[in-house]
């Protein structure tokens, strides 16, 4: 491949993604796309009541990334994505009806919305999974802070990693690469990074 357009990052709340889309971007020179968490008008309401505010959220997290998704298509550059349109709809949707917190009728509309929109976007041209543990997601939510993120249940983690691993056994989409975020520290072991950079590079161009 010699001119990827669009490089993605999944993995689930707390697995390191925007700290690798940073650290990615500087080694390639790419443009970083990052989610737009702080914007979110229904995210602190959501962790206080996901059964009220699970539709409302969806809907705005779809709405926002379709527009990212437009916006990398319409650019010129190598743009590297925090989070994917795919993971609003086949975890974070799918994982609050499955638990209760989203009727069946408002998930039903939402993917019926979410499969109108992904027929009109490409998949990236490779995605990297952030496959994280849950003490290690634990950690990192913990040592950025953010108040709202506090109630966040473990079961709630573990049952986002469920669905991060049935998906990403299916995904049939593109090119995937798997980075375990225990076997490597990309974010203060040097080495660690460029393993996964070289990684990264084999995936996209191949390895020479």
């Amino acid at each position: 491949m010699n001119n990827p357009k669009h490089i993605a990052i999944a993995g689930n709340i707390g697995a390191g993604k925007t700290t690798l889309v940073k650290k990615l971007s500087t080694q390639f020179g790419w443009e970083p796309h990052f989610e737009s968490v702080e914007d979110n008008p229904y995210l602190e309401d959501f962790y206080g009541n996901m059964k009220q505010w699970s539709f409302p959220l969806q809907i705005h997290f779809l709405h926002s990334r379709f527009n990212q998704v437009l916006k990398i298509l319409e650019s010129e550059k190598t743009i590297i994505q925090d989070r994917t349109i795919y993971e609003d709809a086949h975890i974070f949707a799918k994982n609050l009806h499955a638990s209760g917190f989203m009727e069946t009728r408002d998930f039903e509309n939402y993917f019926s919305l979410f499969q109108t929109m992904s027929r009109q976007v490409s998949p990236p041209d490779l995605m990297i999974y952030l496959r994280a543990s849950i003490p290690t997601l634990i950690e990192h939510i913990s040592k950025r802070g953010r108040e709202y993120e506090s109630s966040i249940s473990i079961k709630y983690l573990e049952d986002l990693n469920e669905q991060y691993e049935d998906w990403i056994a299916g995904y049939k989409l593109g090119k995937i690469l798997v980075i375990d975020v225990s076997q490597f520290d990309y974010v203060t072991n040097e080495e660690h990074l460029s393993e996964v950079v070289q990684k990264v590079r084999g995936e996209l161009y191949g390895l020479f």
